[in-house]
């Protein structure tokens, strides 16, 4: 949500082709991550309802991007499900995400089930389902690294990592950019972006290993390897369920990046595998 181009941009031949405002994005995006950088250092908790808000956000853009292929999701459970699993997270750890994010599920088909419709009901209650694993869940990878006693460097390590894969993939497509990724789902990104995301993101890890968590550099390069890999699947992702809805953006809530999910497709899908990797090759104190 806060890189200063889209990520469907990262890897793009040349600037034109990404549709964007780019002067308008950049000031967006340093605008959130200025916000994101504030809430961290301010508190913890302020960077938790930063989160809350922003996954809101994001479930009420695919309530309203589903509604194109007649999926209505309940949305109500579905938020109050989002805030407890993030909550529970933050304050409980891991088993507590799961146990909000199974009760989240629950309550969301049964809601959407009890309200009638039959086959309908049944088809809005798993769009609900994905979109509670979709976005919350993982979200709540976010709130388990927060919730460490360094969770303000880890989160702001994590976010860096993601800006760097999609900042490098923009610059390094836009300048060298000639062979496309995967033209079948998103034509702009190509091997060249890949590769300026991966040197980016992995040199924003070796920075953070050494500057910060004084661990060793080569920590910060599988860092910045799976960052990019899972930042990669994660707009491919958002890529065809846009392409299947025939929509360009998710929202137009961020002026020059479209929608938040727009913004926090590459987060969602990095968050669990940095959490992991942080805890096993950066243990807390």
């Amino acid at each position: 949500m806060i890189a200063p181009t889209t990520a469907e941009a990262s890897g793009s031949v040349t600037p034109s082709r990404a549709g964007r405002n780019l002067p308008v994005a950049t000031a967006v995006g340093l605008g959130l991550l200025g916000l994101v950088g504030a809430s961290l250092w301010f508190r913890k908790e302020a960077f938790a309802v930063l989160a809350v808000v922003a996954c809101a956000a994001a479930l009420w853009e695919l309530a309203q991007a589903f509604t194109r292929r007649g999926v209505h999701l309940p949305l109500l459970p579905l938020v109050v499900g989002e805030v407890g699993i993030l909550v529970s997270a933050y304050t409980s750890g891991p088993e507590a995400l799961l146990v909000a994010f199974l009760l989240t599920v629950g309550g969301v088909v049964v809601w959407r089930v009890l309200d009638g419709g039959g086959a309908q009901a049944l088809r809005d209650a798993a769009a609900a389902a994905f979109a509670a694993a979709y976005v919350p869940f993982m979200a709540g990878f976010l709130m388990l690294m927060l919730a460490a006693p360094d969770g303000a460097e880890r989160v702001a390590l994590f976010i860096l990592l993601v800006v760097g894969s999609d900042t490098g993939g923009y610059i390094a497509g836009v300048l060298f950019g000639r062979h496309p990724l995967a033209p079948s789902v998103s034509p702009k990104k190509t091997w060249e972006g890949l590769a300026g995301s991966l040197i980016l993101s992995s040199t924003v890890g070796v920075a953070g290993m050494v500057l910060v968590f004084d661990a060793a550099p080569l920590v910060g390069v599988a860092l910045g390897a799976a960052s990019v890999a899972t930042a990669t699947l994660g707009d491919l992702a958002e890529s065809l369920l846009k392409r299947d809805l025939a929509l360009k953006d998710m929202g137009s809530l961020l002026p020059g990046h479209g929608g938040v999910m727009d913004r926090i497709d590459a987060m969602l899908l990095t968050a669990p595998l940095v959490y992991l990797l942080l805890l096993a090759l950066v243990p807390v104190a």
